[in-house]
Formats: structure tokens, sequence, C-alpha cells
């Protein structure tokens, strides 16, 4: 069963590549840890801060695309934990038919923050990784 999640904190140490993002069960207490990438850390903390970017950025990009092509960012899961690597599924919502388009999380969750947009976790994975 999905678990709703919210984005809670973001970490982000420049002198350091992983990055760390913080969600926590919207409807319980517990949280999950992801580490991510500097470009995304960033691309998420610009959103979150309501900073405008000159030109559209690459989660902008896909976002932009899904709608222009008829498309709606339903939300995103975080689905499977497989070999110390997550997995992410973008939910697109096309002409009825529901597209589930693998992801990283981070970019996952960088187009859901761009889209205000719904984040889901897998139980297990909360279960087997969560605070």
């Amino acid at each position: 069963m999905p678990v709703q999640m919210e984005l809670t904190r973001i970490i982000i140490n420049e002198n350091n590549e992983q990055q760390i993002i913080f969600l926590k069960e919207v409807d319980g207490d517990r949280t999950f840890p992801i580490v991510i990438g500097i470009f995304e850390a960033t691309s998420i903390d610009r959103r979150v801060k309501g900073l405008p970017a000159p030109r559209p950025l690459t989660h902008d990009l896909l976002a932009n695309t899904i709608e222009l092509l008829g498309g709606e960012l339903q939300d995103i899961f975080i689905s499977e934990l497989r070999d110390h690597t997550y997995y992410a599924k973008l939910r697109v919502r096309h002409n009825g038919e529901l597209i589930e388009v693998d992801s990283r999380p981070s970019d996952a969750i960088a187009v859901a923050v761009t889209v205000d947009v719904p984040i889901f976790v897998a139980e297990d994975i909360i279960d087997e990784v969560g605070q």
C-alpha cells in the first residue's frame, strides 16, 4: 500500500556530492531519507523557496512536455528498493489511461515539487529504511 509523504527537509552541503532530502508521512510520524545529487537538491530547493529561473530547468522542461502533450502528472511513486537503489515512477494520466514512466526518485521528487503533486512511497520501503 503506498504511503503519502511530503518533503520536509533538504540538506545541501556544497562540499559533498551527496545531498539528503527527508520525506515525512502525511498522516503519521515516519520519515524517509534519500541521498540525491547536488543538481537535483538545488532544483528542489529553488522550487520550495519559490525562486524563479531565468530559463526552464530540466524538471520544468519535463513538466511542460507532459502538459503540452496532453498529459497530467497525477503523482509520483517511489516503488522499489533493489540492490541499494531506489526506483520511482512518474504517474501520468493521458486520455483516461494511467502511464507510468521510470524515473530516479530525485528527478521524480523535483518534478513533483515543480508541479505540486503528491509523493507516494511503497510501505515496504518505509518499513525497511524509514525512521
